[in-house]
């Protein structure tokens, strides 16, 4: 598909990026107009520029919460009332069981918790979701690698959706080997999942692909996270084993963004107040799921509950993606905490 450029411009009543009406591609790409990236520290106190999700779309989030227990008590509750998702998938929730009080089942039905067995307060993913899965699986079943709570997988009607939280490969790389398996790992498993459905890939996935996608990048070439092995593994997942590679779909959409695109500041030397980010955060899709993306959004404003920012995707619905009309019964919250405690933690223990 030939894309058109789009520019993208703010919309002073609603808060969201205003998108010229003469573009008529559905996937276009887009520039994002120069504007300084939000320095703040603590949560905003009115959502107000965060627009109604577009008509005949479903809000998916990811978003790496750094303790979901210390950010529920510096603002996510009230983000996650005000952006009002259909799915969230979060990340290093550190939770040591399901916080099974934290988020109602009247706003959010479904909800999945995946806990590390390796060690406590470490690691961890969730996902909450008004919309009615398939089934729900935990792990790649990959011995070895789920022994730290970082995937779920949904199934829903029309597509996969696969949470994860990638390992980082540490300081001074010692767990780099084991981030390289775990790509390896991943795309085997991507590819199998494609076989029946496309697929969403989110997460924290703890690589900045390009030199874009990171402030420093001259100073970080073997920095955990931008190490050339780490990139060339990501490359390898986009390009799968089908005859059309996977789509990054913030950067499909936006290829120049720079300092708005970044989803991570670290706690150290006022990354934040420097503007001094990464990106980490990604919806990467099945190139049949590329007509549905309607918009990307980096919530830049949206910082001090984490140290990474959430990231939004608007995804045009389709027919069957309510389960609630298909045959085959989603695993219980109930089912999920109860097969999350019986998960050995005999697998191997991560590095320090």
């Amino acid at each position: 598909m030939v894309a058109t450029k789009r520019r993208i411009e703010d919309d002073a009543e609603n808060g969201e990026p205003a998108v010229d009406q003469q573009a008529t591609e559905s996937v276009a790409k887009r520039v994002l107009v120069s504007k300084p990236v939000p320095n703040n520290t603590t949560m905003p106190t009115d959502y107000s520029f965060i627009a109604p999700t577009p008509a005949n779309c479903h809000k998916l989030v990811t978003y790496n919460v750094n303790s979901l227990s210390a950010a529920s008590k510096k603002g996510f509750k009230e983000y996650l009332n005000a952006e009002d998702p259909d799915v969230i998938c979060m990340q290093e929730t550190k939770a040591n069981q399901p916080m099974v009080f934290l988020v109602s089942k009247k706003t959010f039905p479904f909800q999945y918790w995946h806990c590390s067995k390796a060690k406590k307060g470490y690691s961890g993913t969730a996902v909450f979701s008004k919309i009615k899965p398939v089934q729900v699986k935990y792990g790649l079943g990959s011995t070895g690698l789920d022994d730290e709570g970082r995937t779920i997988t949904l199934e829903f009607g029309s597509f996969y959706l696969v949470n994860c939280y990638v390992p980082n490969a540490g300081e001074k790389l010692v767990r780099l080997d084991r981030r390289l398996k775990w790509d390896a790992a991943m795309r085997e498993y991507l590819t199998e999942l494609e076989k029946k459905k496309p697929v969403i890939y989110a997460g924290d996935l703890n690589v900045a692909h390009h030199p874009i996608d990171l402030a420093r990048p001259d100073t970080n070439k073997r920095s955990a996270g931008f190490t050339v092995e780490e990139r060339d593994s990501f490359t390898s997942i986009l390009k799968g084993d089908g005859a059309e590679a996977r789509i990054d779909a913030f950067r499909h959409l936006y290829p120049d963004a720079t300092t708005e695109a970044y989803t991570y500041f670290g706690y150290r030397a006022n990354a934040r107040g420097n503007r001094v980010g990464w990106r980490l955060d990604y919806f990467v899709v099945s190139p049949a799921l590329l007509p549905r993306v309607s918009d990307v959004i980096v919530r830049n404003q949206c910082y001090g509950a984490s140290d990474h920012v959430p990231l939004v995707l608007y995804l045009k619905s389709a027919e069957g993606d309510d389960a609630s009309a298909s045959s085959g019964e989603p695993v219980s919250a109930t089912d999920a905490a109860e097969a999350d405690s019986a998960r050995s933690d005999g697998d191997e223990q991560p590095s320090s």
